[in-house]
């Protein structure tokens, strides 16, 4: 089974498969400013409500949908990288 960017990401730093993380977490382990990382979500948020026939049916939220975003933005291998690393930049 292939692995979520989360996944990737808690890989990555070194913390359980499954650990959640807020948005603060992920700018003080990447280094990205908070303000990036929030555009980043808030834009996840906004698909998920304007794009309802994209969202897989086991994401429950807008703000799961989200959090999933900014875990794929982070990811420099990943199509998300590629559209939201203008929001990237580091501190």
């Amino acid at each position: 089974m292939k692995k979520t960017y989360k996944q990737l990401y808690n890989e990555k730093y070194k913390f359980k498969k499954d650990k959640g993380h807020s948005l603060k977490d992920i700018s003080k382990k990447t280094n990205y400013k908070l303000s990036g990382l929030q555009t980043i979500y808030n834009e996840g948020v906004g698909a998920y409500k304007t794009n309802p026939q994209s969202v897989r049916p086991s994401v429950k939220s807008p703000e799961q949908w989200a959090m999933a975003r900014v875990y794929a933005s982070i990811n420099p291998k990943s199509k998300a990288y590629k559209l939201d690393k203008i929001h990237l930049k580091k501190k």
